[in-house]
């Protein structure tokens, strides 16, 4: 089926007559906008917009993107015309824990995710049987003893060979190096089960449960070299009590984890994410 859609995302140093001058390119095309947000940030003087529109029969994208190079070089623009319709390919990573690996495997497989997962990487074996029951090739590189480089070159390799637009970390538990991170800066996504800032690294519940919380929660965050520092996508939490113990607590967040990890995946193949620094602007 053909789509005539697109959705341009761009970000520059705020000033008067953006709005005008992107809404005006669109018009002048015989263009027709569907949705659009916008966000001035006062503190970095940037300005982020997303614009969902449609093209006249006759018009493509390549000719969209090379006229509006024109809008984008005055107003110093970092933009994007992307198709909304080509499936994002995404590459999970797991280690000993499943739930979001089944939970996204699962949104995938039923179409509640427009995504195509062409791998699952793991450091364990534990997984092999869930990805071959969704169809998925299933690659176990365990990390040998000082061999952490091998390991991520051959992710990388995957990565490189299936076209992979995205790298999930589905509660993947091995640090990524500088190396890895900045190959993957800006596509790679990582959930970690507390509500960041608090309780960073290993054993967030247990973190929480000594210091007596009545929240936890899950936060998806872009993976930058900064061990859990990176640009935050999204954030939820659940009611705890003094009565659960750290194991009643990990499971109530293992339920929040996934639904915090699918909304950040689909905001992110959605192109509803723009960076802002160590932050994030999200067109939900």
């Amino acid at each position: 089926m053909q789509h005539n859609d697109y959705i341009l995302t761009l970000a520059c140093p705020d000033t008067t007559g953006i709005v005008y001058h992107v809404s005006g390119f669109l018009f002048e095309r015989g263009c027709n906008i569907q949705d659009s947000q916008q966000f001035g940030d006062e503190d970095t003087q940037l300005f982020f917009l997303r614009v969902h529109f449609s093209v006249p029969d006759g018009l493509d994208a390549d000719t969209v993107r090379k006229e509006f190079a024109a809008v984008g070089e005055r107003f110093s623009m970092q933009w994007q015309i992307r198709d909304p319709h080509k499936r994002a390919r995404v590459l999970l990573m797991v280690s000993k824990h499943g739930h979001c690996l089944n939970d996204l495997l699962f949104r995938a497989k039923s179409g509640q995710l427009p995504i195509d997962i062409p791998a699952v990487v793991s450091n364990h074996p534990d997984f092999a049987l869930l990805s071959a029951s969704y169809g998925v090739p299933f690659y176990h590189l365990p990390v040998a003893q000082g061999g952490k480089e091998q390991q991520e070159r051959q992710v990388l390799q995957i990565a490189e060979r299936e076209n992979v637009d995205l790298v999930v970390l589905a509660r993947y538990m091995q640090i990524l190096s500088p190396e890895m991170c900045r190959a993957l800066a800006g596509r790679a996504i990582n959930i970690h089960h507390s509500f960041l800032p608090s309780f960073k690294g290993a054993r967030p519940y247990y973190q929480a449960h000594d210091r007596g919380v009545k929240l936890i929660g899950a936060t998806a965050h872009y993976v930058t070299p900064d061990l859990d520092e990176g640009p935050i996508i999204e954030q939820d939490i659940a009611r705890v009590d003094h009565s659960m113990s750290p194991e009643a607590m990990t499971q109530v967040g293992r339920d929040v984890e996934c639904l915090v990890l699918a909304r950040a995946v689909r905001w992110h193949v959605e192109h509803r994410i723009l960076l802002n620094g160590h932050k994030t602007i999200v067109f939900a």
